[in-house]
């Protein structure tokens, strides 16, 4: 994924005539989307379920797994290949397919999990919200195998599949290995329980952030606000609560460690606020107006949430070696993460009145490459670890 990144950034940036930069596109983000976040996300749910229940029978979810990642290889190769082809497409369904086998099987296994943990409603809430993302994928492969694309229809399923896989599967995903991880429970803060609600009744009027420049009813606008407003609350009281009650766990964690936890919370923080922001007619027509802001949104999103809140989580569960190279590439990775989203909002801002920011490209390939490097560094170490 990183290394489809580099070399999307050095055609920008630089004259590379092979491969065709649309397709490389489809292939980096269907493969960021299926063999990075949900592949690595399918595994921790797995693991994080066979340390909680006794006789845990894991066969099936290997096939799945094993599946998934074979769909995934399979899209990353011919969306480079042949774009939207049919193979891309048989491989993309696939993938499909697997992600409604799995939730078969979870949702089965979750029933044997008391109730009392509440990473349990997370995780159900996670794989229904990537159950329905799928609907979005299917509008959008019945239209390019009829041909038949109106630019409106075509945005509206994009943002549609967007939207309930990084608010909804990735979102939900997370939160729920986070409420494992610290061992939230209803009983020490009732606002754990109910923030889970908080962002479950309001993801679906959210989507509605992703489409303002269509011209919806003014109640679905203010339920789209109201969406917008409940999450930055819930997430900030639910913020309130997790210092009061696991300060001491998050100091125990090596420094390395917090400071990953600390950017994600942060990168969060300013997502949700964004997002809220965006409800201002005048800002969503300039956010969705101009490419570099929508990119160093998803950016933000992708990388500065989800990609390093998993590689804190696999840290964690001792995937990686403690100390050395792990740690240097999770840092240098995280570095990268920071300078990209700079530059991206600099570019992004500046994109407003025009302005062309001298060496952007370039400066964008360097740290493409400072991602490379630290992937690097983690993946010799879990190499080295196995």
């Amino acid at each position: 994924m990183a290394l489809l990144g580099l070399l999307m950034r050095y055609k920008i940036g630089f004259e590379f005539p092979y491969f065709d930069q649309k397709n490389l596109q489809l292939s980096h983000s269907n493969f960021a989307f299926t063999g990075w976040i949900s592949h690595t996300l399918l595994v921790l749910m797995v693991y994080t379920l066979q340390n909680r229940l006794e006789g845990f029978n894991a066969s099936g979810y290997k096939k799945a797994i094993i599946l998934n990642l074979i769909c995934s290889y399979g899209m990353l190769v011919f969306f480079i290949v042949q774009g939207y082809g049919l193979i891309s497409t048989v491989f993309s369904l696939l993938s499909i397919v697997t992600s409604y086998y799995f939730a078969v099987l979870f949702f089965r296994d979750l029933k044997k999990v008391d109730d009392t943990w509440l990473f349990k409603n997370w995780f159900k809430a996670a794989l229904f919200f990537n159950v329905i993302s799928s609907l979005g994928s299917f509008a959008l492969a019945y239209m390019m195998a009829t041909k038949n694309i109106h630019q409106k229809e075509y945005l509206v399923s994009i943002y549609y599949f967007l939207h309930f896989q990084y608010n909804g599967w990735f979102f939900f995903a997370c939160m729920g290995l986070f409420f494992d991880f610290f061992e939230l429970k209803k009983s020490e803060d009732v606002f754990f329980s109910t923030s889970f609600r908080l962002f479950f009744i309001s993801c679906i009027p959210a989507y509605f952030l992703s489409v303002l420049w269509l011209e919806i009813p003014d109640w679905l606008y203010l339920m789209t606000v109201a969406a917008a407003i409940i999450q930055v609350y819930a997430w900030f009281r639910f913020l309130y609560g997790l210092l009061k009650k696991k300060s001491d766990e998050i100091m125990k964690l090596s420094p390395s460690l917090r400071y990953v936890l600390l950017f994600v919370g942060f990168a969060l923080s300013v997502k949700l606020l964004l997002q809220l922001g965006s409800t201002v007619p005048f800002v969503s027509k300039l956010a969705f107006g101009f490419r570099p802001v929508v990119i160093a949104y998803l950016h933000l999103v992708l990388l500065a949430v989800i990609s390093l809140f998993l590689l804190f989580r696999i840290h964690v569960f001792s995937f990686f070696s403690r100390f050395g190279k792990a740690t240097f590439g999770l840092l240098l990775f995280s570095v990268g993460v920071l300078l990209n989203e700079i530059i991206l909002a600099v570019q992004g801002i500046a994109s407003f009145s025009y302005t062309l920011i001298p060496y952007v490209n370039e400066s964008l390939f360097g740290v493409a490459l400072v991602l490379v490097t630290g992937s690097g560094f983690l993946l010799y170490d879990s190499f080295k670890k196995s």
